[in-house]
């Protein structure tokens, strides 16, 4: 019985090591992403990214706006930081899939915006693959356990 205690135990470790291991991968991919993005590191910004990333936006006419990663990255310059403040809201992760919210505050109150990102695990190594973005204008939170 104290064989059979003490292998749960382990399991659950280990479990729980690869969950933790996995969270922090997930806010270390946000974190590049940010700080490429607000300190001006196109390099560290593109290690975020897979590829084929673009970023998803409403226009002024309520349309689609497309802006692919690679201009994004391009529109980011080396050594010229934004002067943006950028900060993890929430993560939501389970096996190789995950959604995450940031918020980046601008200067010269241009406002702040609100990024929704989805983020896979491809070959052991968490990646933004898709990015939606907003300006925030409220604080809404639905909570299913009402």
């Amino acid at each position: 019985m104290k064989k059979l205690i003490f292998l749960i135990a382990v399991l659950l470790g280990i479990l729980n090591s690869n969950a933790q291991s996995d969270l922090e991968s997930i806010t270390q991919t946000l974190n590049d992403y940010i700080e490429g993005s607000t300190n001006g590191q196109p390099a560290r910004l593109r290690s975020a990214f897979h590829k084929d990333l673009n970023l998803y936006y409403i226009k002024k006419n309520d349309s689609l706006g497309i802006w692919t990663g690679e201009s994004y990255i391009k529109d980011t310059k080396e050594g010229q930081p934004t002067g943006e403040d950028g900060k993890i809201i929430a993560i939501d992760y389970e096996n190789n899939i995950a959604v995450a919210k940031v918020e980046i505050s601008h200067p010269k109150s241009r406002g702040t915006y609100i990024d929704y990102f989805m983020l896979l695990k491809i070959q052991g190594k968490w990646t933004i693959v898709h990015k939606a973005y907003t300006q925030r204008t409220s604080n809404k939170v639905f909570d299913s356990n009402k």
